[in-house]
C-alpha cells in the first residue's frame, strides 16, 4: 500500500523534480499546506499572509523506498538552516518543514533532525519544522511538474 509524505524545502518546483527522480516514488504534486486560508491560490500564498508552506506531496511505495530514504533526499535538496528562506526566495511559504502523516513518520523525522544536527554537515542550527500534516491544497496546474514541462534544470535559470 502506498504512503504519502509532505515536505517543504523552498521553491516547490525544484523540490518536486528532485523527488520525482527517486525510484519508488509513484507520484508528486506541489501545493500549499499548514496555513489558515481555505483553498489558497499561489497569489494568496505569495502575500505571506496565509501561513501556508509551498510543499511537495510525495506518494511512494514503502516496499521500494523508505520514508527514511526520502528524508535523506529532503536534507540534501535544500539548506535546512535557513529560516523562511531558500536561496533568493524568502517568506514563510519557503520554510523548511516535514509535515508528518503518521506517528512513525513523526518519530523518523525527529530522529533524522537529531542525526543531521549531530553530523556536523551544517554550521548553523537546523530550522526545520516538524508538524502534523494539515490540509493539502494542490497548486494550480501550471505549477505541477513545472521544470519537467519547461525542460529547465533548476528553479533559478
Amino acid at each position: 500500500m502506498n504512503e504519502i509524505a509532505t515536505f517543504g524545502a523552498g521553491c516547490f518546483w525544484g523540490v518536486e523534480e528532485t523527488f520525482r527522480q527517486v525510484p519508488g516514488v509513484i507520484d508528486t504534486a506541489v501545493g500549499y499546506s499548514n496555513g489558515h486560508t481555505v483553498n489558497p491560490t499561489y497569489k494568496d500564498v505569495c502575500t505571506d499572509e496565509t501561513g501556508h508552506a509551498e510543499v511537495v506531496q510525495v506518494t511512494f511505495d514503502p516496499a521500494k523506498v523508505s520514508f527514511e530514504e526520502l528524508l535523506n533526499v529532503f536534507w540534501n535538496a535544500h539548506d535546512p538552516t535557513q529560516v523562511n528562506r531558500q536561496g533568493p526566495d524568502f517568506g514563510a511559504q519557503y520554510r523548511t518543514a516535514i509535515f508528518f502523516h503518521s506517528p512513525e513518520q513523526e518519530a523518523a523525522a525527529k530522529k533524522s533532525v537529531v542525526a543531521m544536527a549531530a553530523s556536523g554537515k551544517f554550521k548553523r542550527p537546523i530550522a526545520t519544522e516538524i508538524t502534523a500534516a494539515g490540509p493539502f491544497y494542490r497548486a494550480e496546474e501550471y505549477h505541477q511538474k513545472y521544470l519537467q514541462k519547461r525542460g529547465a534544470p533548476s528553479c533559478h535559470f
